[in-house]
């Protein structure tokens, strides 16, 4: 009985997993299948199989434009919540001053905070500084989003590290550069590749902040999808928003390919 209702057990939390991965990739595999219809209107299943929808994409300018602009935030966020988010992440966990709790619950609040509250914020401070509704305002904001994201992974790898290597290696007479790049940097490196695919995919997909920084000339590609299909729906939005899903998944199975999605969870 009791190897009976283990198995029941497992089936059950099989079926219950099997459920939730249903309800995540189906609307994702909607969504495809809807961008490849010969249809001029949206069809799933699709009828027939045709890559009009991608070719018009490709002729549009707007869309390519949004595109590149999403990339570029992408890539210049990540880079800066990096070159930001690290050394803080190792001054939290290494260092004991009072207000350290304090700053890292500052840099960690954009996780709490809606986004569309960090996104006003960002159009005011903006508007005050005069940078409001250009590519810098739209990189700051993207840079207070992705930040926290960086942090945890890196404060979950230095939690599992121990200091006296690095304290070793200052005996030795290492400078506190090279103690990070030869010493700390190599045990943390799953975190932080983590936080950073983490990052960058979080920045290519945001709306809200992006929404009140864009102009008519700079518009990520997200904020497109959004204005676009306010007023018109068809199989074109299909495809750009597959587009999307395409670098998601990218993104995800090169995470995977590096460091492991396992690792990538626990920042180890």
């Amino acid at each position: 009985m009791r190897r009976e209702g283990e198995f029941l057990g497992r089936l059950a939390i099989a079926a219950a997993s099997w459920a939730v991965v249903a309800f995540l990739v189906v609307p994702l595999v909607v969504v495809i299948g809807v961008s490849v219809t010969k249809t001029d209107f949206l069809k799933f299943p699709p009828e027939g199989f045709s890559l009009k929808w991608y070719a018009a994409l490709l002729n549009d300018r707007s869309y390519l434009d949004a595109f590149w602009l999403s990339a570029e935030l992408a890539i210049a966020s990540t880079a800066a919540a990096l070159l930001l988010g690290v050394p803080v992440a190792l001054v939290i966990a290494r260092k004991r001053f009072p207000g350290a709790q304090a700053i890292n619950a500052m840099f960690l609040s954009p996780l709490v905070l809606p986004n569309i509250v960090i996104g006003v914020a960002i159009l005011q401070y903006a508007s005050l500084m005069g940078f409001a509704r250009g590519f810098f305002a739209l990189l700051v904001g993207h840079i207070v989003i992705v930040v926290p994201y960086v942090m945890r992974t890196s404060l979950a790898s230095l939690a599992g590290i121990e200091a006296v290597y690095e304290e070793a290696a200052q005996d030795l007479g290492a400078t506190t550069l090279e103690t990070f790049f030869l010493v700390t940097l190599p045990q943390i490196k799953p975190g932080v590749i983590a936080g950073s695919l983490f990052a960058f995919i979080i920045s290519w997909i945001n709306v809200e902040v992006s929404i009140f920084n864009s102009t008519t000339l700079q518009v990520t590609l997200p904020v497109k999808i959004f204005n676009y299909v306010q007023f018109t729906v068809d199989p074109l939005i299909a495809a750009v928003s597959a587009v999307t899903i395409y670098v998601a998944i990218l993104a995800v199975v090169l995470l995977d390919a590096v460091i492991g999605v396992e690792k990538a969870a626990t920042g180890t």
